[in-house]
């Protein structure tokens, strides 16, 4: 965006078409946003009730059903125990309790079908109607092919969980969040960019902020994937003490590089992946403090400075939930709450600084 005297140049809600479909394209978007946000809850529960090796075959189509009889019930159960999850970790299991990890496993796969339908199907109306600026179509083209990238990047997780290991790999569970995390920033980007701001005085005036609420957001990202990690080890079970780890801030040297080589430490070793997690949600906590401070000082009372310190609080509060996932041992609810947090922070963050320019 650029400024002649006090004039924006148009932007992508002036170009969009008429206001009745600016304003239907908005919320459609942020009807997408919230089902995403959804399928990352669900995504982690089904990860929190290890439900997610429970359908071992990829089937775009014919996965839209779930078995449909007993004799259906028992060749999935079967496929099921050929792989080392069923052998090594449950291998007393019952058909009934196969059953309530497969329908997590389903319905999440479920869920990702019908996202794809709710963003394909009014997507080519906008289209067809002449809804759409040549920006916008590009935007949302690419949001498209994320969501389409992100079901391949699923199996592909899947399938690292079928042989050889009892759970999915870690770092493939990361890029699958991260890709999840990816398509809520884009979406939220667009559907603020379509509407005006409501003081764009404050707006410009706050824009020296701009630096530091987006490392904010990309820092906000890199946590989320440490985040992925740490649940991809089960890192949280290996230390569940806070602040402190087993009675010191910063855990032996030997217990943080024990692998070779060094660099594996960083995705493979569960001490160091969670260090590593603890130590970056403290520099997003201090970031956040840094912006709204400076927010604060351009802006104080404005929309812009009150997003900022919004911002810092849910973060505070975002370590607070951290520490009791770890004190509760992992309890399904809270480790929830706090992904379904972090995914709130970041649509906050992904507004603010689109708010910013």
């Amino acid at each position: 965006m650029s400024v002649i005297g006090v004039m924006p140049e148009p932007v992508a809600w002036m170009r969009a078409g008429p206001v009745r479909d600016r304003a239907a394209i908005r919320l459609w978007l942020w009807g997408m946003v919230a089902l995403v946000f959804a399928m990352v809850l669900v995504g982690g529960a089904t990860r929190l009730t290890e439900s997610g090796l429970s359908i071992t075959e990829w089937k775009p189509v014919t996965g839209v059903l779930p078995p449909l009889s007993p004799a259906d019930w028992a060749a999935e159960f079967e496929k099921y125990k050929r792989i080392p999850q069923y052998a090594q970790m449950n291998p007393d299991m019952t058909l009934a309790q196969f059953r309530t990890i497969y329908f997590w496993e389903w319905g999440h796969r479920l869920l990702g079908r019908l996202i794809g339908l709710a963003f394909a199907l009014p997507l080519a109306v906008f289209w067809l109607r002449g809804a759409l600026s040549t920006r916008l179509k590009w935007q949302l083209s690419g949001v498209l092919a994320l969501g389409a990238l992100q079901g391949a990047v699923g199996w592909w997780m899947v399938a690292s969980g079928l042989v050889g290991r009892v759970e999915v790999a870690q770092e493939r569970l990361a890029v699958h969040l991260l890709l999840a995390s990816l398509t809520l920033m884009a979406l939220t980007w667009i559907a603020v960019g379509l509407r005006a701001p409501a003081d764009a005085a404050a707006e410009r005036a706050a824009r020296p902020a701009r630096w530091s609420a987006r490392a904010l957001l990309w820092l906000i990202l890199v946590q989320i994937g440490l985040g992925a990690l740490v649940a991809g080890l089960r890192a949280g079970l290996v230390y569940d003490t806070w602040p402190l780890m087993d009675g010191r801030l910063v855990p032996p040297f030997d217990h943080l590089a024990r692998l070779a080589p060094l660099w594996a430490n960083l995705v493979d070793n569960p001490t160091m992946v969670q260090f590593q997690h603890r130590m970056i949600g403290y520099l997003v906590a201090l970031l956040a403090f840094v912006h709204a401070l400076h927010a604060f000082r351009l802006q104080r009372g404005r929309p812009p400075c009150k997003r900022a310190v919004g911002l810092w609080l849910m973060i505070l509060a975002q370590i607070g939930l951290g520490a009791a996932t770890l004190l509760g041992h992992v309890q399904i609810h809270v480790a929830l709450a706090h992904q379904g947090l972090a995914m709130a922070i970041l649509i906050m963050a992904t507004a603010h600084l689109r708010r910013l320019g």
